[in-house]
């Protein structure tokens, strides 16, 4: 039976930055267009960082089962180790989905019914993205799923629960996040290019090759820096987003310097790190202007 520690460690809290930066975003975008609700922000976070757990949960059990993680570099899997029985893993995963679930019902009965809508389809994207027949992250869709869900989606729904609309200055932030939130799992699926070319998953990394994949990281963690400048246009506060460029610069050096296999995994924290940064700190920008 897993211990409290390893259901922690299974629920992959190096990704928890990739559910907290958007909701920070947001809540900095709807205090531009309007009015920032803390309570409304806090719910969007559970409604968020139950969704990751829940999406990692379910990576864990679909890939277990399909064997995918029996030589894994990575953090330890609950299946894949045999810490825990699929059948746990996938009811964690159930719980977690059923708490995003509830708390979206409630931002949406006091925002849009038709994010319930919205809210389906992010669940269904975490089930799918390893689970059921043909999971489209076997595909090379991760990342691109990542960017909408936890970019778009994230941000966008964040600052219209609070502001009751969106603007550029959100799609903006939005696509910020979700490049620093694809570039967590570009690092990641690099990470695992020789694991998942043999187990047949073939993610973009695998599609790219090595080489240019890292180049695909430096692109994506440098965009985040590019639209702090394109975000004075609505406040020279917005500036304050550069300061997660050292971060980004530091979180790319082990990609630079060809690092291979578990030496990677500090890309995956410091590119998160960099990420809720530049959120939190556009966040501070905005609510100033």
């Amino acid at each position: 039976m897993a211990t409290p520690k390893q259901w922690f460690d299974g629920a992959r809290p190096r990704t928890f930055p990739n559910a907290i930066a958007p909701v920070l975003a947001g809540t900095g975008a709807a205090a531009w267009s309007g009015d920032a609700l803390w309570w409304k922000a806090l719910l969007a976070l559970v409604v968020s960082v139950s969704l990751i757990v829940g999406v990692n949960y379910a990576n864990d059990y679909s890939d277990g089962i399909r064997g995918t993680d029996d030589d894994r570099v990575g953090p330890m899997r609950l299946v894949g180790s045999k810490a825990a029985s699929p059948h746990s893993v996938r009811n964690a995963a159930f719980t977690a989905f059923a708490i995003a679930g509830v708390s979206g019902v409630v931002l949406s009965l006091t925002s849009a019914w038709w994010l319930i809508l919205v809210g389906a389809v992010c669940i269904a994207g975490a089930w799918f993205y390893t689970g059921g027949k043909n999971p489209y992250g076997y595909a090379g869709f991760g990342e691109v799923a990542v960017f909408v869900f936890f970019g778009l989606v994230g941000v966008l729904g964040t600052q219209f629960v609070q502001a009751g609309g969106v603007d550029w200055v959100g799609v903006v932030c939005a696509v910020a996040v979700g490049s620093y939130s694809s570039a967590v799992l570009v690092a990641n699926n690099l990470r695992d290019i020789p694991s998942d070319t043999e187990s047949g998953k073939t993610t973009l990394a695998v599609r790219l090759g090595d080489e240019r994949t890292r180049d695909l990281h430096l692109a994506l963690v440098a965009v985040p820096s590019v639209l702090s400048v394109v975000l004075v246009v609505a406040t020279p506060w917005a500036l304050l987003g550069l300061l997660a460029a050292p971060l980004a610069w530091r979180a790319h050096a082990p990609v630079r310097g060809g690092a291979q296999g578990p030496a990677l995994i500090p890309a995956l924290a410091q590119t998160g790190l960099a990420m809720v940064v530049w959120a939190l700190a556009t966040a501070v920008g905005l609510f100033i202007a």
